[in-house]
């Protein structure tokens, strides 16, 4: 008969558990979304920043792996569909280009709606997402698209003035044909007889080359990416300012069956991808200013009586858009208000204060 010691069990145990096969990692799959290419700087970052950090963190419990799949430049939605396709169900998670959608996503029109602010991305992105998280308002509009809503996204320093001719002044854009992507469209009220054409980024180029608009309202590094430069060479430096684009959503129904764990790393790494994009962004914009002179264009810069008197031009369309959320039973009054104090609380007080009536 064996004599079992306290030692000898305990060595039996430790070799029967070695013996067993380790717990398997359970497997996530996340089908990624969006309409434009794969060297769009957001999309881009997702693949090389997003998608790794957020393996490098469950990796960290080893518990789940996701399992990725992504679909870019219109392989399954065009740059207008993401909405409705992570909707559908047709992405898992995707880049929702926000200014596409201002009827049913109107309050993420507020960096839009107030121009001639800041030209920082990081501040803007912050601040806009701090709204979101403050207010239930862009929250509730994303839930009543199936879908929830992770982080905003910032990709540009600042709007400006991209034209096939020589321009000088903010007089000289009076009567011409400019491409813009939605909201900022708006901003041309306040220039004579300037009719805005409603396109996306990665149809400028064309639209530029073939007549159909005489400038384009895009910022320096999507310039650079997209060679603006061989077909509209003068930019008009009038910084309009940066704006909330691309906000990182997930279908309702999907997020439902994630795991916590996995809920809370997505979470976790839409709010760091959101600073990671938008500190990219202002790192390039002097670069990309660089590239845009080396590729032919040339920079002229508006002064600072010529962007007050464009900005006092202009309706109200910060106080207009705070009017519309409040008559959706938002408080699209305490939002704005809130939003310019963190501006100005980040050191950045606009040309006119949008605030008053």
């Amino acid at each position: 008969m064996k004599s079992w010691t306290k030692k000898g069990m305990m060595g039996a145990a430790l070799a029967t558990a070695m013996a067993l096969p380790a717990a398997a990692q359970k497997s996530v799959s996340a089908v990624v979304i969006d309409g434009y290419p794969a060297r769009a700087l957001w999309v881009k970052e997702f693949t090389n920043f997003f998608i790794p950090e957020v393996d490098k963190r469950l990796a960290e419990t080893g518990e789940y792996k996701m399992s990725w799949q992504e679909n870019y430049g219109g392989s399954i939605v065009k740059p207008r569909g993401v909405l409705e396709g992570v909707q559908l169900g047709l992405g898992d998670i995707g880049i929702v280009t926000t200014i596409f959608h201002s009827s049913k996503l109107p309050s993420q029109g507020i960096s839009g709606s107030t121009p001639f602010i800041a030209s920082d991305a990081r501040a803007v992105a912050k601040a806009v997402d701090e709204i979101a998280r403050e207010f239930p308002a862009m929250q509730n509009e994303f839930a009543a698209q199936n879908q929830v809503y992770l982080a905003t996204g910032v990709v540009l320093d600042s709007y400006q003035m991209f034209c096939t001719s020589e321009v000088s002044s903010i007089a000289d854009l009076e009567g011409k044909k400019v491409a813009g992507a939605g909201l900022n469209l708006r901003y041309l009220e306040g220039i004579k007889d300037a009719a805005g054409v409603r396109g996306g980024l990665t149809d400028f180029y064309n639209m530029l080359q073939t007549g159909l608009v005489d400038c384009g309202m895009l910022w320096p590094e999507a310039a650079k990416t997209f060679k603006i430069a061989e077909v509209a060479p003068y930019m008009l430096k009038a910084d309009l300012g940066a704006v909330n684009s691309k906000t990182i959503t997930v279908n309702a129904d999907y997020w439902a069956k994630l795991p916590d764990g996995v809920k809370d790393v997505l979470k976790a790494v839409a709010i760091d991808y959101r600073d990671h994009v938008a500190g990219i962004a202002m790192d390039r914009a002097a670069a990309s200013e660089a590239a845009y002179v080396e590729g032919g264009g040339k920079i002229i810069d508006v002064s600072s009586e010529d962007r007050a008197a464009w900005a006092n031009a202009m309706p109200n369309i910060a106080a207009e858009w705070a009017t519309t959320l409040n008559d959706k039973g938002e408080d699209g009054t305490a939002m704005l208000a809130a939003y310019i104090g963190k501006l100005k609380d980040a050191g950045y007080e606009g040309v006119r204060d949008w605030t008053a009536e």
